[in-house]
């Protein structure tokens, strides 16, 4: 019998069973694609990363239920404090190599701190595709790389919509985000990804790559607080630092063994 390493951390939050659950296994080399998403689709968790080391660097891919995504922020974040934190990695700084370019993520007094490329936006028109899924109209509708982004009057209504998740899926995305200055924090959201395998993440790391460069402008601040309104729940530091976003948050280790996948590798 083969085994793989697998760890499930629990990220963007300093207590178990809050943030955003991700699968991680460090591998000494790459192995089938198919197999990746197989044991991605066992696992159900809303992201799998897989890593290798490579030089000085690490190359990264992720894994929903059901795709390959190019870029995953808190599956990064649980790569990194398995590396970091569990197998004891002696830098403080380490860089993932991925298909969204070089992802550094550093670790200081038991945080970890994402460092990714801003994500470009353009505002577009609110059609009916977009507006069908709310019971109420949002305000603006922005297109990122892979998601859209809705804009809603206030954080009461993001944490209350129930949205047809059949209708967003029918949206050509890789999920839609709503968000909307928060009351207690800066800015709140929710992401919602049934096309890709996940009915509502619970904290999603890469959508605070345009999430952040939105607020710091309509809030005119450079720091801010965010908070995702999941059943979970997550908070997230953001910076806008030029054409980088620095996302900072905690992480805890819920489980680690093995994954045995027998003559499959």
């Amino acid at each position: 019998m083969k085994a793989i390493k697998f760890y499930q951390i629990d990220t963007f939050t300093n207590e178990l069973f809050k943030g955003n659950p991700a699968g991680v296994c460090p591998l000494d080399e790459w192995i089938d694609v198919k197999l990746m998403q197989s044991i991605a689709f066992e696992n159900n968790l809303s992201e799998t990363a897989f890593y290798v080391k490579s030089k000085d660097k690490f190359e990264i891919r992720w894994f929903t239920p059901t795709t390959e995504v190019d870029l995953c922020g808190h599956a990064t974040l649980a790569s990194a404090f398995v590396e970091l934190s569990i197998k004891e990695n002696p830098n403080d700084q380490i860089t993932f190599v991925s298909k969204s370019g070089d992802l550094l993520v550093s670790t200081k007094d038991d945080l970890l701190t994402l460092d990714f490329p801003t994500e470009e936006y353009s505002k577009i028109d609110l059609n009916n595709d977009l507006t069908a899924p709310f019971q109420i109209k949002p305000l603006e509708a922005y297109k990122g790389g892979s998601d859209i982004m809705l804009v809603f009057e206030n954080e009461k209504t993001i944490k209350e919509m129930i949205p047809s998740l059949n209708k967003i899926s029918q949206i050509q995305a890789r999920g839609v985000t709503v968000t909307a200055k928060g009351d207690s924090c800066d800015f709140v959201s929710r992401f919602f990804g049934p096309q890709s395998g996940i009915n509502e993440d619970p904290v999603t790391g890469s959508t605070h790559t345009y999430l952040t460069p939105y607020w710091s402008k309509k809030l005119n601040k450079d720091s801010m607080v965010a908070i995702q309104l999941s059943e979970r729940g997550g908070t997230l530091n953001c910076k806008q630092k030029g054409k980088r976003i620095k996302i900072t948050g905690n992480a805890m280790l819920y489980l680690a063994g093995e994954i045995t996948v027998g003559n499959t590798i």
